[in-house]
């Protein structure tokens, strides 16, 4: 991990501000779902991509009946 040296305060909403210096860096729009993972007493946000649900990739998804599917997987699923 890499220390930014950005220190924010919850609000008593339970709120934090990211800086616009780290959402440009990180390319997160308003609006964009993070996803939120603890390790021991470690919070970490990403920024939320689909994936396909049979192989895990990110990259060439479908959304096919509510369910992210890549190319692979569906040229796969064909071939069957």
């Amino acid at each position: 991990m890499k220390a930014t040296g950005m220190v924010r305060k919850v609000d008593n909403l339970g709120r934090i501000v990211l800086p616009i210096e780290l959402r440009r860096n990180l390319d997160i729009d308003l609006k964009d779902p993070l996803e939120i993972y603890v390790d021991g007493d470690t919070i970490i946000l990403k920024k939320y991509e689909p994936a396909c649900i049979f192989c895990g990739n990110a990259k060439n998804v479908k959304d096919i009946h509510g369910k992210i599917i890549c190319q692979d997987c569906v040229a796969t699923i064909q071939a069957l």
